[in-house]
């Protein structure tokens, strides 16, 4: 079938190359010039794990194609998607301004019916906008031709993507017409092979199907942080809280993991905008606020612990940062906890050595040349004359670390694990101290900060746990 993209970002370039796998013929067009040169030279302007072999491949094969050319674009497709994106207005609402100006582009050039199909993540009734666009332009013109508006989201998770498209969990498409329910069938039938995926529904309930999923999953992840801090303060271990809640089959293991708060292109942007329309239609979603407002709160902790640690003393200080990524398995910087945490840094007058296996371009195009950065080739060179080491990404790479190296490498023997990927019982006597992000465990007659010098050795325990007695302050 004959298929075309408008915006080749994220989510337009994997599933256009996963529909060109499949035998579709795709043209993908974008106003980016450069960047279509570049993908016809094999440039992929993301990273996403699978995706550059499988670009190359079918342009490579002819069955997917670049352009910059909107009229070549819409004379071949008998579906057009639309893809671009749709960032955060100044009052956090989705701005449609680039889908209703592909829109208005297809009903210009197009000279015999189409289905127009919403990709991009967009609130309820934008197809409804899209139609009277499209229909506004064909008066116009003076033309009469039949399209179709449709709603088919994407629930892509960056760093697997290009499984996501080719393993659907399920197809979301909106529509009222069944001529097009079967023409989408027929598109996505490469898919469904071991069982219909397909769910139709309405225009509307479509759109708002998408925005549901990532806000519940948002939920979660604030949820979770929430628990955590709750943990925290009462001397719960909030590792064994989540194993056993999530071994409950109705809610499970995925997106129960604590840590820096979550990022990235969707979740924040998607929880905003849901936000602005229950605003628009005078619903006040409390749950949803909470959920932001946990969020936002969840990114400054990492930093408010290093603060406290060195009692509000940073200036001068360096410290080593592993991971830079919102999310390991992408180079996506968006919302990333970890530019909260070095903008403060920076404030307080400290430097960063950072390391990330993907993500150090994006990091130099973000912040360019200062010298409070230092963006190192490997993870153990940027430890090398740091105060303490910091984790705010977790990549595989970062797990099981040698401690020993990164001891010797510090100044100070300190790791602040902002996504509690170390167990510190199982690192006694390495002479190390770890501070968790949230969640520690409460020893008897031992808080859970002074818990973790105990096993670590960096202190003595209290008189009465079998250790000498010794002065200490919280942090």
């Amino acid at each position: 079938m004959n298929v075309t993209f408008f915006g080749i970002g994220y989510v337009g370039l994997v599933q256009a190359a996963v529909l060109a796998d499949s035998g579709h013929d795709v043209v993908c067009v974008d106003v980016d010039s450069k960047k279509i040169e570049n993908l016809k030279k094999g440039i992929i302007p993301i990273y996403e794990p699978g995706l550059t072999p499988l670009v190359e491949q079918n342009y490579k094969e002819g069955r997917l194609h670049f352009t910059t050319s909107v009229a070549d674009g819409v004379k071949h497709g008998d579906f057009q998607f639309i893809a671009v994106g749709t960032p955060p207005d100044e009052d956090g609402s989705a701005d449609l301004k680039y889908v209703l100006e592909v829109a208005t582009s297809i009903a210009t050039h197009m000279l015999e019916p189409k289905i127009i199909i919403n990709k991009s993540t967009v609130p309820v009734g934008t197809a409804d906008k899209v139609k009277a666009r499209v229909t506004e332009v064909l008066e116009k013109r003076g033309g009469n031709l039949k399209f179709h508006v449709v709603s088919n989201p994407e629930f892509l998770k960056e760093g697997s993507a290009v499984a996501d498209c080719t393993k659907p969990d399920r197809i979301i498409v909106g529509t009222d017409s069944d001529e097009v329910k079967d023409k989408m069938h027929e598109l996505y039938a490469p898919f469904n092979r071991s069982h219909d995926r397909m769910i139709v529904m309405d225009v509307k309930s479509a759109e708002l199907t998408k925005y549901a999923a990532n806000c519940m999953l948002a939920t979660k992840i604030s949820f979770m942080n929430e628990l955590a801090n709750i943990a925290e303060r009462v001397g719960a271990d909030i590792e064994a809280v989540r194993n056993g809640i999530g071994s409950d089959s109705r809610i499970g293991y995925q997106f129960i993991y604590p840590g820096c708060g979550y990022g990235g292109s969707c979740f924040p942007k998607d929880v905003q905008a849901l936000i602005r329309t229950t605003d628009s239609i005078g619903f006040n979603a409390e749950i949803l606020k909470a959920v932001e407002a946990v969020n936002y709160r969840q990114k400054e902790t990492l930093f408010s612990k290093i603060n406290q640690h060195y009692n509000g003393e940073l200036k001068g200080k360096t410290f080593a940062l592993w991971g830079l990524s919102f999310k390991p398995n992408t180079d996506d910087m968006r919302e990333a906890p970890s530019r909260v945490l070095m903008e403060a840094l920076w404030d307080a007058g400290a430097k960063v050595q950072a390391f990330d296996p993907e993500a150090m371009t994006e990091c130099q195009r973000i912040y360019g040349l200062r010298d409070d950065l230092k963006l190192m080739g490997t993870k153990e060179t940027t430890l090398q004359s740091a105060d303490a080491l910091i984790i705010v990404t977790e990549w595989k790479q970062f797990r099981a670390p040698d401690f020993e190296q990164v001891k010797g490498s510090l100044t100070s023997p300190v790791i602040f694990d902002g996504r509690n990927l170390y167990e510190p019982a199982r690192l006694q006597n390495r002479a190390l101290l770890i501070i968790r992000l949230v969640g520690v465990y409460r020893h008897e007659g031992i808080s859970h900060w002074s818990c973790w010098f105990y096993w670590f050795g960096i202190v003595n325990a209290p008189a009465g746990t079998g250790g000498r007695s010794y002065r200490y302050r919280q942090p």
